[in-house]
C-alpha cells in the first residue's frame, strides 16, 4: 500500500485528532505529535477557559390572577394572557442567549486545545448525540459535555454508564417517563442501536426488558433522581442474561456483548480514519487494543498506526464546525474575544452549514462526507471566510513575494492543484484570497 509523506500524515493527524495544526505543529514528527495529541498530559491553554455561569432555566412565572372590573369582566383574562406570553418570550430569550454563551464558550476551548481530548468530547458529543432543542437546558449540556470531556479518552464503559443516567439524555430520549408499569422504550433502544451495539444486535425482547432497567428515574429543577417505587424490580433477561438489572446494570450488559468493540470501533474509524469500513483483520488488532478495559486512548494510539491511517485514500469532508475551528485558529481568532455582532455572525454561519454545538439533528448525531458539500452550504462557506479573514491580520500573506504559498502557510496545505492555484491567482486582496482558499477542496477536505 502507498502510504503519504510523514509531514502528510502529521498533517493528518492534527486534522483528525485535533481541529487542525497550529502554527508550527506540521514541524513536528509523527511520534512527537502522536504524544502530544494522546500523551496523558493535560491540555491546560483549554482548560484555561473557565465554563460560562449563569445557565440555570428561567423561574417560571407564577400563576396570579387579577381582579376583574365591572366594565370589562374579561381584562383579568386578556391581561392574564398577555403577561404568561411576555414571561414566555422573555424565557425563550433568556435560554437563548445561555445557549448562545455556552456555545461560544466551547467554540473557544476547540480552538486553544492543544491535545486530542477536546476533539473526542466533540466526537462523542455526536455519537450521544443530545439536542438542546429537546432539552432546554444549557446548564444540563454543560454537564453532559464536562462528563464527555472527562471520560473522552478514558474507559468507554465509564462513558456509556454516565451518559444513560445523565440529565440531558434522560430528557432528550425520554427517560423520566420511564416508569414500572408504563415503559418507555426509547432510551433503551437507542442506547443499543446507536451507543453501543448496532442494528441487528439486539431483539425486540432486549428493548423491552431493557426499558424496564432504566425506569425509576425522575426529573425535576435539580436533574435526575431515582425513586425506587418508580423503578421495575425483579428478573430481567437481556441480551441472553438474567437478573435484577438497573440502568448502570445495563449498560455494561451491553459492553460485554462480542458486537460492541467492533461497533464502537468501526464508530471511531468512520469519523477519524475512512468512511470505508476497516477490514475484518483490523478490526480484530484495534478491538484487542481496545481491550477489555474498553480503553479509548490505547483503541486511539493503536488506530493512528495501522496503515489505513496513511492510506492516500483515508480522506475525510471535514465537519462544519471541525472546518470553522480550524480556520479560526489559522487566523489567530477566538470567538469569545469577537463582538457580539461578529459573534452572532459565526454562529449564523455554523448553523447555516448545518451544524451547530449543541444542537444535533437527531438522536443519531450528524451526517458525513458529500452531505457536507451541497451548494447552499458552499455559499455560507465562503460568506464565513470572508468574515473571518477580514477580522485577521493577514499582513504575512499581503507581503509575501508568493502569496499562494503564503497562504497555504496559514492555513496548513504544502499544495495547489492547478486548478486551484489558477483561481487563487486571479485575487490580489490578502483577506478574499484567504478566504477563497479556505473555501478550496485543499483544505476543505482532510486529505
Amino acid at each position: 500500500m502507498t502510504e503519504i509523506s510523514e509531514r502528510a500524515v502529521v498533517r493528518r493527524l492534527n486534522d483528525r485528532l485535533g481541529f487542525g495544526p497550529a502554527p508550527g505543529d506540521l514541524e513536528a514528527g509523527v511520534e512527537a505529535t502522536v504524544r502530544r495529541l494522546l500523551g496523558p498530559t493535560t491540555d491546560a491553554a483549554a482548560a484555561a477557559i473557565a465554563p460560562p455561569t449563569g445557565l440555570e432555566p428561567p423561574s417560571k412565572p407564577k400563576n396570579q390572577t387579577p381582579k376583574t372590573t365591572k366594565r370589562n369582566p374579561n381584562a383579568s383574562e386578556q391581561g392574564g394572557a398577555e403577561r404568561d406570553a411576555d414571561a414566555k418570550k422573555a424565557a425563550r430569550r433568556e435560554r437563548a442567549a445561555q445557549e448562545r454563551k455556552l456555545t461560544v464558550w466551547w467554540l473557544d476551548r476547540m480552538v486553544a486545545s492543544r491535545t486530542a481530548g477536546e476533539r473526542l468530547t466533540w466526537f462523542w458529543h455526536g455519537h450521544f448525540a443530545t439536542s438542546n432543542q429537546k432539552v432546554r437546558n444549557a446548564a444540563w449540556m454543560l454537564a453532559q459535555n464536562q462528563t464527555q470531556r472527562r471520560l473522552a479518552l478514558g474507559r468507554f464503559g465509564n462513558l456509556a454508564q454516565a451518559m444513560i443516567v445523565d440529565n440531558a439524555m434522560i430528557r432528550w430520549l425520554d427517560g423520566q417517563r420511564n416508569r414500572k408499569g408504563s415503559p418507555n422504550e426509547n432510551l433503551a433502544r437507542e442506547f443499543m442501536e446507536l451507543f453501543t451495539l448496532g442494528i441487528g444486535h439486539y431483539q425486540e425482547a432486549d428493548v423491552q426488558q431493557g426499558a424496564r432497567c432504566l425506569t425509576g428515574w425522575a426529573l425535576g429543577a435539580k436533574g435526575a433522581t431515582f425513586q425506587r417505587r418508580r423503578f421495575d424490580s425483579g428478573t430481567k433477561t437481556v441480551l441472553g442474561k438474567s437478573g435484577d438489572f438497573d440502568a448502570k446494570g445495563f449498560a455494561a450488559l451491553t459492553l460485554t456483548q462480542p458486537a460492541s468493540a467492533g461497533f464502537v470501533v468501526g464508530r471511531l474509524w468512520f469519523r477519524l480514519v475512512s468512511a470505508t469500513p476497516p477490514p475484518t483483520a483490523t478490526i480484530a488488532r484495534l478491538s484487542a487494543a481496545y481491550g477489555s478495559s474498553r480503553d479509548v486512548r490505547s483503541l486511539l494510539t493503536a488506530m493512528v498506526a495501522e496503515p489505513g491511517f496513511k492510506d492516500p485514500a483515508s480522506s475525510l469532508v471535514k465537519q462544519p464546525v471541525e472546518w470553522t475551528v480550524g480556520l479560526l485558529r489559522a487566523l489567530g481568532l477566538h470567538p469569545g474575544k469577537l463582538d457580539e455582532k461578529e459573534q452572532t455572525k459565526l454562529l449564523a454561519g455554523l448553523r447555516g452549514m448545518g451544524q451547530l454545538p449543541y444542537r444535533p439533528p437527531s438522536v443519531g448525531g450528524w451526517p458525513a462526507g458529500a452531505s457536507w458539500l451541497t451548494t447552499s452550504s458552499g455559499v455560507t462557506r465562503l460568506q464565513l471566510a470572508q468574515q473571518l479573514a477580514k477580522k485577521a491580520d493577514l499582513s504575512t500573506v499581503d507581503n509575501a513575494t508568493d502569496r499562494l504559498a503564503a497562504v497555504g502557510a496559514l492555513l496548513g496545505v504544502d499544495n495547489w492543484t492547478e486548478r486551484t492555484r489558477s483561481a487563487l491567482a486571479a485575487l490580489k486582496d490578502p483577506a478574499q484570497l484567504t478566504a477563497v482558499a479556505a473555501c478550496a477542496p485543499e483544505y476543505v477536505v482532510s486529505g
